[in-house]
Order: structure tokens, then sequence, then C-alpha cells
């Protein structure tokens, strides 16, 4: 009970009184009167440890008359001082464990994967095989020919059957359910083998006390996936498509685009979670578990203003690349890429004519105003809807360009920019290259069932490597914090200690200096901080000696106390005074 450094500090924080000079060893008998009062449990408290022992045997009736009046008084501080260790033991550590990181990427890699297989089952017209949707007892497959009959005859209600695939057998169907089942399946393993891993990380506190509510937040998120993949595929059992005011040819069987759309932008949101997350952990244990000369350059490096400009490019790009992805998930959901299959023209011009990008029929004002003719064609008009993702795919491509050469010619990031950095662009210059030529093929060859599914996860990698490059160059708030309280108590202060490199510096932009910023400051702040931390490892080398010093007092102590027990000159603690 009293062997950790832990208890010994909660002790001298709930009882103040209680402090070293009481505990002197005093060579007097106990008195026959008195024996009642020397306490039974006096052998059970006693330890190998000598300040253990010698807090516990050196206890006089003087002492304890200075320090607590009671022995009650004193059963008291010791109880505060346990809870006070209970409470220090409950709390999370201050960065993460680097298994938290690699489970948290191994997710971000299933959910990559179920993402890319959902797109198989919708380009296989597999995904409203399934008309039910039943989380625990759908978790079987059918088991017998009479249970394949009767999934088959659920299947031919719905309007797909109906409409596209009346001519179908009992084992083409049985080929189209297979995947949807898999598809639903991997969804319920994603997410047990998250909240699983996630309770257990809690509960055993292997995750800082702020990587708490995002684990939470990504859990929930999971769950509200799966629900939105049912409200999805709910969408394409529906017959509305079958009213007369409908054009012949135009509407097939086919799930809501804007329910595909939040059905897969909350996947990519939840797998680019995990991946951040993971990557967070990963380079914030790296920095913190360095060596400090190596951390406060990165922190230096990471600080700079002159970064900024530059973070929120990437920012930025990675929005507009996620914008493009919905886009395309549009696209998907109306089938619009079985149209206009040629590139860069759109018929006879590069766009279609005005009045088929505007088309009335799409606009539901019942009014007659046309209110909603523009929002409603970028939306629900195939044409407009597949030239948008052309603009906005030309739009990131000509970004991600556009961020490499301002990395290749601009001094200053030439200057500032980390090499791993610059190696993240030239990741996701090969990336966008790739998904251009993936979107084209695809295009031209109408939507072949290979080259659509390699687009999508193309979509997902360009995504995944703009992440990355956001990581790299994102300043590690974390990370810092751990180090300024490390500073702080090798310093010996109280409250954390500020690496003055690691403030904010102020650029020094347009007055003709051959290097715009931190000239002059950077050598001042990276030296102050030096001289901090070498500061420190000075004080903590006296801590070290005094110590060293101690415990040659401790060893002579506890041979002179030994002496003194084997005598029968040391009290014991006593019950009452």
């Amino acid at each position: 009970m009293f062997a950790t450094a832990s208890f010994r500090h909660a002790l001298r924080e709930a009882a103040p009184n209680l402090s070293r000079r009481y505990f002197s060893c005093q060579a007097r008998s106990v008195a026959p009167s008195s024996r009642h009062c020397i306490s039974s449990n006096a052998k059970r408290l006693y330890t190998q440890d000598f300040k253990n022992a010698r807090a516990q045997y050196r206890l006089t009736s003087t002492s304890c008359q200075r320090g607590f009046r009671t022995s009650a008084q004193l059963r008291e501080a010791i109880a505060q001082a346990e809870t006070a260790v209970k409470k220090s033991g409950s709390r999370f550590p201050e960065t993460s464990s680097n298994a938290v990181a690699y489970w948290l990427l191994a997710s971000a890699a299933s959910v990559f994967g179920i993402v890319v297989f959902g797109g198989l089952t919708r380009l296989t017209e597999s995904g409203l095989s399934i008309t039910e949707w039943k989380p625990v007892t759908g978790s079987l497959p059918p088991m017998s020919h009479a249970d394949w009959s009767h999934e088959f005859a659920k299947y031919r209600a719905s309007p797909e059957f109906l409409i596209l695939n009346s001519q179908m057998t009992l084992e083409e169907f049985k080929s189209i359910y297979w995947m949807e089942w898999i598809h639903r399946i991997w969804g319920r393993f994603v997410g047990l083998s998250f909240v699983l891993p996630a309770a257990y990380f809690i509960a055993t506190k292997r995750v800082s006390k702020n990587m708490v509510p995002k684990l939470g937040g990504i859990a929930a998120l999971i769950g509200f996936q799966g629900f939105l993949g049912w409200w999805m595929v709910k969408s394409g059992l529906k017959d509305d498509f079958l009213s007369a005011d409908r054009r012949p040819g135009r509407d097939v069987p086919r799930v809501s685009q804007y329910r595909l759309a939040a059905h897969l932008g909350t996947a990519f949101v939840a797998y680019l979670s995990m991946l951040w997350c993971g990557l967070d952990i990963l380079r914030t244990n790296k920095i913190v578990h360095g060596q400090g000369e190596k951390a406060a350059g990165t922190l230096y490096m990471l600080r700079n203003p002159a970064l900024r400009p530059f973070k929120i490019a990437v920012a930025a790009l990675l929005g507009l690349t996620f914008t493009t992805a919905m886009s395309g998930a549009l696209v998907a959901g109306l089938d619009a890429g079985l149209i206009y299959n040629e590139f860069p023209y759109m018929g006879l011009g590069l766009t279609p004519p005005v009045k088929e990008l505007f088309d009335p029929f799409y606009s539901h004002d019942a009014s007659g105003a046309n209110r909603d003719l523009v929002w409603r064609n970028m939306l629900e008009n195939p044409s407009l809807v597949q030239l948008d993702h052309r603009i906005l795919a030309t739009t990131t491509f000509v970004a991600v360009h556009a961020l490499w050469a301002w990395t290749r010619y601009s001094r200053t990031l030439r200057e500032y920019l980390p090499r791993a950095a610059k190696k993240g662009v030239h990741g996701v210059v090969g990336f966008v290259w790739l998904q251009v030529i993936l979107g084209i093929s695809t295009l031209i060859y109408m939507v072949p069932i290979p080259l659509a599914s390699a687009h999508q996860a193309g979509a997902l990698a360009l995504l995944t490597w703009t992440t990355v490059l956001g990581s790299r160059i994102w300043f590690p708030k974390v990370a810092a914090e751990v180090l300024r309280k490390r500073a702080g108590q090798a310093m010996g202060q109280k409250t954390s200690y500020s690496f003055p490199g690691i403030e904010k510096v102020k650029p020094n932009y347009g007055q003709g200096q051959a290097v715009p910023v931190m000239q002059a400051s950077i050598g001042t702040a990276a030296a102050t901080a030096l001289g901090s931390m070498f500061l420190a490892g000075k004080v903590q080398e006296q801590k070290d000696e005094k110590r060293r010093e101690e415990r040659l007092m401790l060893r002579e102590d506890q041979m002179e106390f030994l002496r003194r027990q084997q005598r029968g000159m040391v009290v014991p603690i006593v019950r009452s005074c």
C-alpha cells in the first residue's frame, strides 16, 4: 500500500502536517501499560522497502501528538491518499499507443475494401437482391432450396425484376444475392471490429483523453452508415418511377442518387477519419519519443507561418477532391456515364446545348415558375451532372499541378517545406494522373465493370494521399503540448514551459530579403529552446546526484535501523495517543 511514489505524494498532499521530521527513530521502550496501544497489524505493515518501513515504525507518540491527535486522523489521511492514488490511476495517458494507430489504419483498410466491393455490388446490379433489412437474423444466408425460393419470390415482387430481370432464373439470382450478402456481412464486420477494440483500448487506458470522443464519433458514424445503406436500398424498391407523367426510357429501377451520395460520402468520411487519427498518433509518438533536438526542429518547421498558405491550399484541395468524388456518386446514381461517351467533347461541342442542360422536365415547381430549374438539373439531369463532374475533375487536376508548381518554384516553400511533404505532393500528382486516365477510359468504353470499379478506388486513393500530405504539414498540437509539459517538469516549474521556438513568429514579407520568413528569428528561437533543454538536462543531473546521495544516506540509516530493530529499540505505530 505504501510502496508507490504516487501514494507517498498523495499522502503528503492529503496530510501536509505529516512530514519526515516526525519519523525520527528514538531509543525508548514501550511501557507495559501501553502494550494494549500497539497495533496488532504492525508486522503486516512492514515491507522490504526501507522508506516504507521507516514511515511505518518510527512514528512515536510525540510525533503523533505533533502531527495527528488521534490514530483516526492518520487513518483518514491514509484513506484520502489512497483515493487520490485511485484517481490518478484512472487518468488517460498523454499520447495514444502505437497499437491503437495500427488498429485504426487496419480499420481504414477494411473500409477501403468495402467501398470498392460496394461499387462492384452496384455495377453488377446486385444491391436490390435482398429486399429486407435484418441486422441480426439477416446475417445467415438461405440454407435450403425452400429458403432460396422464398428469397427469390420476394425479389420477383420488386420493380427491378418486373422491369429489367423478368427472365432471371434462380441460379442467376443466387449470384447477385451473394454479392449483396457479402457486402452487408462485411459492413457488420467493420462495425464490430471497430467498436469492440475501441472499447478495449478505452477501458485499458491505451488512448489519450482527446482521442476518446474521436473514437466514439467514428463508431457512431459507422452505425449511421449502416442505416444509410438500407435507406438507399429502400429507395430502389419503390415503383414511383412507373407514374404516367414520366418519360419512357428515362426511368429504370435504381436507388436514389441523393441517398447513394450520402451513403458513399459517409463511408468516405469514416475512412478519412480513421486514416487521419492513425497517422496523427504515429506522428505524435514519433516526435514525443524522438530526440529532443530533432523534435524541436520538426516543431519549428511545422510552426513556420510561411507554411500557413500552403496548409490552407492543401485543405482546399482535399475539399475539392471530396466534392468531385461526390459528384461522381451522382453520375453513378443516374447512370450518367452511359451518355456522351467521348472526351473532351460532349456531342458537337465541349458542352451539350443549354436547353438540354436546363430542361424544364426536371423542375418540380407546382406554380410553373421553374424556380428550382437550376439546382434540380444540376442534381437530376444526367447531361448536366456529367458536365459538372467533368468540370470538377478538370479543376482538381489543374489544382494539383498548381500546388506542385508552387512547391517547385516558390523559394519559401523550397526552403521550409518538409521533405516528406514534398514527396507527398509528388504522390498526389501521380494519383491524380491515374484517376484522370481511369475516368476517361471508363467513359470512352461505356462503363465496363473493371474500369468503373478501379475509377472509384482511384478517387479514394487520391483522397488518401491528399490526407497523408495534410498530416505531414499540420502542426501536431498534442505532441507540442506534451513536450511543453515535460520541459516544465524538467525545469521544476509548476506550469508548463513554452518553447520559444514553438511560439508563432511573425513573418517578414515583402522587404527585399533573400529569405522572407524567419531569417533572423529562427536561429535565436532554436538557440533559446536548445539552451532551455540543456539547462533542463543540467537540473536533472543535479537531481539525480542528490538522489544518489540520499540513497547512500538511506543505506546507512537502514543498517542503523535494522540494528535498533534487533535490539527492540524501535517503537511501532500506536493506535491512540
